[in-house]
């Protein structure tokens, strides 16, 4: 993992929702499927708008997906 700030569980989260695919993902988010890669592998941070929707295409909150990395 590199600098991104914040880190996540999107991979965990998406294979225990039954092998939900990063393009369903990215579907549900309005993104590529490209930009759920980056985030899974720690490459960037999202932004504030996409992190809530994608912990929304999970039925969770923000902090439930994200954390801060300390």
């Amino acid at each position: 993992m590199n600098g991104a700030p914040v880190v996540n569980d999107i991979r965990r989260l998406r294979l225990q929702r039954g092998d939900m695919t990063q393009q369903a993902l990215a579907d549900a988010c309005g993104v590529s499927r490209q930009t759920i890669i980056a985030l899974e592998a720690g490459r960037y941070a999202p932004s504030l708008a996409l992190a809530f929707r994608i912990a929304r295409a999970f039925g969770l909150g923000v902090e439930e997906v994200f954390r801060w990395r300390g």
